[in-house]
């Protein structure tokens, strides 16, 4: 009997795990650190001036631009001002101008009388101006109209905002209707479903202080969106366009500039004209 061949499998050989290296883990190490590097230059070159203004060592380039643009917008100022002599001007106000010296309050461009102020009350449904009751009592002592607006936020319960505007703006005899801010597109919600709460917010607060709220919105956003379903509604429109010399006559107000030095306010401040003088402002006053 023929013995059977028993063909054996040949042995298997396992490579050896190569030990990593100790250059290869210090070269990726280093790649990660260069690149949080690059990445960190980057963005400070991207955000140079801003942070150059932080720190208050703005190059001299930057000083120049920014003193031209306000050579040309103090040149626009005077000329829209002029055009505009015998009608009542005023100016806007809210926390980011800080602490306001109310009795310097007096004149735009030490040349044409400040008359009346919208002052920034409420954002949403939670949040209260933090200037707002200073400043709300010193345009008071300085006897200026004043006015209160809430900014409005498209993706908060209309109804809660309107509240916490009553809650916290009391009018007064010779203050100004309230004004409704709305500036932005809603994110979570169609342009319809936003008229909708607009709506509710107006009518919320007409019913508490028994006037006709005022709506502030740019010129682009009136045009596309307000003017024809809001029409019984008064407009505060905002263009600082620098070909607009005039205001529409169906603009309650016009904030033609966010770029004017009034005393007693530090940096820009905003500027308003009223589409009358001064009596027909004091006719729209709360009575």
């Amino acid at each position: 009997m023929r013995k059977a061949n028993v063909k054996r499998k040949p042995p298997v050989r396992r490579k050896a795990k190569k030990k990593a290296s100790f250059f290869s883990g210090k070269v990726s190490r280093f790649a990660i650190v260069s690149f949080f590097i690059l990445l960190l230059v980057g963005v400070g070159y991207h955000y140079r001036n801003g942070l150059a203004y932080y720190f208050s060592f703005k190059s001299d380039k930057v000083l120049r631009q920014e003193a031209e643009d306000k050579r040309i917008s103090d040149v626009r100022n005077y000329q829209v001002l002029d055009n505009h002599l015998g009608k009542a001007v005023g100016i806007d106000v809210s926390e980011y101008q800080g602490r306001i010296k109310w009795a310097d309050v007096d004149t735009i461009e030490s040349k044409y009388a400040v008359r009346f102020v919208f002052i920034r009350a409420t954002v949403g449904k939670d949040r209260l101006d933090r200037k707002f009751e200073k400043n709300w009592l010193g345009a008071k002592e300085n006897k200026l109209i004043r006015g209160a607006y809430h900014y409005y936020r498209p993706n908060e319960n209309s109804i809660e905002q309107a509240d916490l505007f009553i809650k916290t703006v009391s009018l007064r005899k010779g203050d100004l209707p309230p004004v409704l801010d709305i500036e932005k597109l809603p994110k979570n919600q169609s342009v319809e479903r936003l008229k909708i709460g607009l709506k509710r917010w107006l009518k919320r607060v007409e019913e508490h202080y028994k006037v006709k709220p005022i709506i502030y919105t740019g010129e682009s956003y009136y045009d596309d969106f307000l003017k024809e379903e809001f029409s019984d509604y008064l407009f505060w429109i905002a263009n600082y366009n620098f070909y607009r010399e005039s205001m529409e006559e169906d603009w309650l107000f016009w904030q033609f500039t966010e770029k004017a030095s009034v005393p007693g306010i530090k940096g820009n401040v905003d500027v308003n004209i009223y589409n009358g003088d001064l009596q027909q402002l004091q006719f729209i006053t709360i009575e």
